[in-house]
């Protein structure tokens, strides 16, 4: 039940990241995309439950391509 919760908040995480992307605070989006990674990267230190890992990815991938995003804005 504690992985619905860490989903939810990497969603909504995420989502102020697009919406401070969409104001052009690209420098606060960055810093704010650089935790929601290291959040991911503790996600996948401590689990080993194949459908939390696949789960975890998709959001590893949408970070990524946002911070790609950023680095062409800037």
């Amino acid at each position: 039940m504690g992985e619905i919760t860490t989903f939810e908040q990497l969603k909504r995480n995420i989502q102020s990241v697009i919406d401070l992307l969409a104001i052009r605070k690209l420098k606060e989006a960055n810093i704010r995309l650089k935790s929601i990674q290291e959040h991911i990267e503790v996600i996948l230190d401590t689990t080993s439950d194949d459908l939390t890992l696949v789960e975890v990815s998709k959001y590893q991938v949408l970070v990524q391509h946002l911070q790609q995003k950023i680095f062409q804005s800037e």
